[in-house]
């Protein structure tokens, strides 16, 4: 399933789950908080599926073991500060790249398209952990969830994406593994594209029009193959 797009100026990344596995890290941090705060750990499985929507619902749906759940305000506060201590100290102990992400995105920018990263992971966080895994460089721009009064799946950050990078929004790419992302890229009128690994089910999702990606990949280098012929036929490349 590929997308019919004539001219590609940008491509955006969500981080976690899209660009690299950080669900080791995360649980870590989410048993570390729970066990100081006196409660026993939750299977890595289960943390990983409250991923996704910012370290503040995380913090909610691991100290409550429930999705769904809020936590009284003032645990919430003492959890929030013990996880993020414990995750900033060890942001990448095991946290790594997925397979052909660093290629993928060098082949990228040697096609001169802009890159950034939209996540709803908190931008200090983003971007210490994108430099702890060599990643940062590559990116002209890093979105966190708190860097906008909206995150995804609000069309916000990608709109402001694409008037920081200078390009048509139609023009520019969302890559990401989530609803979430999925979302996003329809409310801003860019093209979704999903990745069959990482933390959501793509399957799922592209069962329901609203949640369908326009294009399925199983690798960044995918995206390098299907745009490099444009970019090589475009004068302003030559």
């Amino acid at each position: 399933m590929q997308p019919a797009i004539d001219h590609v100026q940008a491509a955006a990344f969500d981080l976690d789950g899209t660009l690299c596995d950080s669900i080791p890290d995360l649980a870590a941090a989410a048993n570390a908080m729970r066990q100081a705060l006196g409660l026993s750990p939750l299977p890595q499985a289960t943390i990983e599926s409250y991923v996704g929507d910012g370290i503040a619902s995380l913090v909610h749906r691991a100290l409550t073991a429930d999705f769904h759940g809020r936590a009284e305000p003032a645990q919430w506060e003492e959890g929030f500060t013990l996880f993020v201590r414990h995750y900033a100290g060890h942001i990448a102990d095991a946290t790594r790249p997925y397979p052909d992400v660093e290629a993928g995105l060098g082949l990228l920018k040697s096609l001169g398209i802009p890159l950034a990263v939209v996540t709803n992971k908190s931008e200090m966080l983003a971007v210490k952990l994108l430099r702890e895994l060599g990643l940062a460089d590559y990116f002209s721009l890093i979105l966190g969830g708190d860097s906008l009064p909206e995150k995804k799946p609000s069309p916000a950050p990608l709109l402001h994406a694409a008037q920081v990078l200078g390009v048509d929004h139609a023009n520019m790419i969302m890559v990401g593994d989530s609803r979430n992302d999925i979302l996003a890229a329809k409310a801003a009128g860019c093209t979704a594209v999903g990745v069959t690994y990482g933390y959501g089910d793509m399957t799922l999702l592209s069962q329901n029009p609203a949640t369908r990606p326009d294009w399925l990949i199983r690798s960044l280098p995918e995206i390098y193959e299907h745009l490099r012929p444009q970019k090589t036929q475009d004068p302003e490349n030559t």
